[in-house]
Order: C-alpha cells, then sequence, then structure tokens
C-alpha cells in the first residue's frame, strides 16, 4: 500500500542543515562579535519572554539576563538539536530562568496568554504556514504583550504581507530589519 507523504507543517530542517547552521553561526560570531541586538526590543526586568524558533540559543543568554531572576524566558524550537543547544547553553550559564521547550509543528504546548514579549529572529522567512504560526504566537501572547519579527531573507513586503493577511496582529512601528507587532483584539 503506497502512503502519501504528509503535508509539511513544522518547518523543522534536516540534521544536517542545522548543524551547518550552527557552524556559520559560530564563524560569524567569532569574525564578527555578537552585538547586543535584543537592546531595541525593551524586554523589561520580571518580563516573560518567549525566543521563538531559537535555534541552536545565540540569544538565550542575554534574554535570561536582561529578564532578571524575577522574569522566565521560553526557549522554542522544532528542533530537537535546538533543544539540545540551548540545554548546553543554560548549563554552561548556569541559567534558571530559561525553559527550553520543543514545538510539535506549530503547537508550542505554552499557556494562552504566557509571554509578554515574543522575538522571532531569522525565521519568519522560512515559515510553511505564516497563519498558523502567527495564530499560535497570538495565542501564547498577553492582550498587552508585543512581537518582534524579523524579516530575515524575505522582503519587508512580504513579512507585511503575511501579517496583514492573519488578521490577528496589528503592525505598531517598523525598524530596519524588524516590525513590532501588537495583538488584534478578538471579539467573539
Amino acid at each position: 500500500m503506497l502512503r502519501s507523504r504528509p503535508h509539511k507543517t513544522n518547518d523543522r530542517t534536516s540534521n544536517l542543515s542545522f548543524r551547518a547552521m550552527v557552524w556559520m553561526f559560530r564563524v560569524e560570531d567569532f569574525f564578527f562579535p555578537k552585538r547586543d541586538r535584543l537592546a531595541a526590543l525593551g524586554i523589561q526586568p520580571g518580563s516573560t519572554v518567549v525566543d521563538y524558533g531559537c535555534g541552536p540559543g545565540r540569544y538565550i543568554a542575554e534574554a535570561s539576563r536582561r529578564v532578571g531572576p524575577q522574569g522566565k524566558v521560553y526557549a522554542v524550537d522544532v528542533h530537537e538539536l535546538a533543544s539540545a543547544a540551548v540545554r548546553k547553553v543554560i548549563a554552561k550559564h548556569n541559567l534558571t530562568n530559561v525553559i527550553p521547550v520543543l514545538a510539535k509543528g506549530y503547537n508550542s504546548g505554552l499557556p494562552d496568554h504566557l509571554a509578554d514579549l515574543i522575538y522571532a529572529l531569522d525565521m519568519f522567512h522560512a515559515v510553511n504556514d505564516p497563519a498558523a504560526l502567527l495564530a499560535e504566537l497570538r495565542r501564547i501572547v498577553k492582550p498587552s504583550g508585543t512581537l518582534i519579527l524579523e524579516d530575515g531573507h524575505q522582503s519587508r513586503e512580504k513579512t507585511r504581507a503575511k501579517i496583514v493577511q492573519s488578521s490577528l496582529w496589528r503592525i505598531a512601528s517598523e525598524e530596519k530589519t524588524y516590525v513590532t507587532c501588537t495583538p488584534e483584539k478578538i471579539f467573539l
């Protein structure tokens, strides 16, 4: 009996691609040391932050420092190697306020209205079903929360179109490489 291939919904890269990405990040960070990429995102002490599509956890230690001991950082990714990498970052830096989360497809498993801030850096361009992702992010953000979406390897026009098409987010401001969104009010 032939089985049809299931529709790809989780946007998970192959193990080889993930390892290549990690290697490229290491080379980039060696030659161009990371600047404080989270400085402009408005992370407040005591807040709950979600690093969605965290990959190998490049920004986890910085986010942990910014939220402080009273805050929480959820490092969410669909790849098992990402969760393993984040666990190594947690151990290396003794981060007691970071929780790795392995998402299943577009379901993070996080509670509703948990996050004050969600940031998704360099991943939105690779999402197969942006409407499903944006719905999940809307579900887990607080009504007063914020979403930061980096364009990544797509034009700003594509980023805007995906956000507008979802009807779940309003673009509050635009910077050179990312947009800041607030949740649209949902009327039942």
